[in-house]
């Protein structure tokens, strides 16, 4: 037993003494290291005043740890939904934004507006509302447009997605009543005709629910939303991931291979042209946009949406307006590939992730003797990730490193955030842009040494 064992506990210094010592060692405002030193010496036990200090730092760092901040995705998960899906520069300047005021007449105007000029440009809509995320695009479409009347879903896409949403849920609290038809893996177009033409029913809506973050395989068979539009109703598809167009016309000739696993993607413009009524998906997933959701299609059924009282609830704020129309100005002017974060790494090939990881390699090797035993370079398979086109891969090159650093890397100033496999390491190098590779050699040297 040491002699600091056998120490009684001692009387803590002030709060404000401790928070003037630990503010060395953190980045906190003052007042955060001051509640940080209040909590220490609330838990008391300490035997020495540096044990008090010791502790409140290790409390102003856990609480600098769940502060919302910049972080490097290499897990091989693109839209990494934990690490906030499509990665995209947050820009903007001290000045006010033009969110609702018409430049043309002086007079108050509409945060749909631009929006809706963009996306009919690209996907052919008659009208466009934005809405902060995709649950809430279905959400607002079934409170306006089917309260107390019936929508029909095939058995097979009443589903649950992330976060326990669940489209039956959904469904009761927009005030409109779930018709499930056909089977869990079969839903052909005369289950729905069935239940449209139910007297007992009275349909409002047919919801083609796209399953995102799972596919069925085997014996199956599911209705087209060309098929479903052949009914008198009005068709509601929600293709969830945001593919505008699965022809893809951003993405050049030459790279087209590198995205066919996009194959079976639903896509806005076609869902519009075989008949849908609207369409419903992401703005944060292969749109490469920020988080929000979009409904666009028949100008008066988006307009009923727009007048809702719910649409003042769940409206986006004008820097998510902002980034949005960023992103679908580079769409327009064919920039997408080049621009947008998340095609860009989509679109690179594998010969430039293993240049790029080589590069990485031998600088990590140049400053850490263990390296060369440690660190290797393998293919492996990367994952579009958030639901967007469940079961596809996409060929990638990782460095893996004998051991688990992960923690090691995960705490350096820019986290880097890896993944762990059987006791290796894993940097997977196509979920990040080659600008981050310095950021990656420093900590992995910083992990190393």
């Amino acid at each position: 037993m040491t002699d600091l064992d056998q120490s009684p506990a001692v009387r803590p210094p002030s709060v404000d003494a401790i928070a003037r010592v630990i503010a060395v060692r953190s980045s906190l405002p003052h007042p955060l290291l001051v509640q940080s030193a209040r909590e220490a010496i609330a838990e008391g036990g300490a035997r020495s005043i540096t044990e008090f200090e010791d502790r409140a730092s290790e409390i102003a760092r856990r609480m600098e740890l769940l502060l919302i901040r910049d972080a490097i995705n290499a897990t091989g998960v693109i839209l990494h939904t934990n690490l906030g899906r499509a990665p995209m520069s947050v820009s903007g300047s001290h000045r006010s934004i033009t969110v609702e005021f018409d430049l043309l007449t002086g007079a108050r105007g509409s945060r749909h507006v631009a929006i809706s000029e963009l996306v009919r440009g690209l996907i052919g809509a008659e009208a466009t509302v934005v809405v902060n995320n995709n649950a809430a695009a279905v959400l607002l479409v079934l409170a306006a447009l089917a309260d107390q009347r019936d929508v029909v879903v095939s058995r097979g896409e009443s589903v649950e997605i992330g976060g326990g949403f669940r489209i039956p849920d959904v469904m009761e609290q927009s005030g409109a009543r779930l018709i499930d038809v056909g089977t869990t893996n079969k839903t052909r177009l005369r289950d729905y005709e069935k239940a449209c033409l139910n007297k007992r029913h009275d349909v409002a809506l047919v919801m083609k629910i796209h399953p995102s973050n799972f596919a069925m395989q085997g014996f199956v068979e599911s209705t087209t939303v060309k098929e479903l539009a052949a009914l008198q109703v009005p068709v509601v598809a929600d293709i969830g991931s945001g593919l505008l167009d699965s022809s893809i016309p951003w993405v050049s000739s030459q790279s087209r291979s590198l995205v066919s696993w996009l194959s079976d993607e639903p896509a806005a413009k076609q869902a519009l042209d075989d008949g849908a009524s609207l369409v419903l998906f992401s703005g944060d997933k292969l749109l490469g946009g920020p988080q929000c959701g979009v409904i666009a299609g028949k100008k008066e059924l988006v307009e009923q949406c727009a007048r809702h009282p719910l649409m003042r609830a769940l409206r986006p704020g004008s820097h998510t307006l902002l980034g949005l129309q960023e992103v679908l100005l580079q769409y327009l002017s064919g920039t997408a590939s080049s621009n947008i974060a998340f095609w860009k790494m989509a679109t690179c090939s594998v010969s430039e992730l293993r240049d790029r990881a080589i590069a990485v390699l031998q600088r990590v090797q140049s400053q850490v003797s263990s390296a060369d035993a440690l660190l290797e370079i393998v293919d492996t398979a990367a994952l579009p990730g958030a639901g967007s086109a469940p079961g596809a891969s996409i060929p990638s090159v990782a460095i893996t490193i004998k051991g688990d650093i992960v923690e090691q890397l995960r705490g350096y100033s820019t986290p880097v955030i890896a993944r762990q496999d059987q006791n290796h390491t894993v940097i997977d190098m196509r979920s990040f842009l080659p600008l981050d590779d310095d950021v990656v050699v420093d900590a992995l040297i910083h992990a190393l040494l």
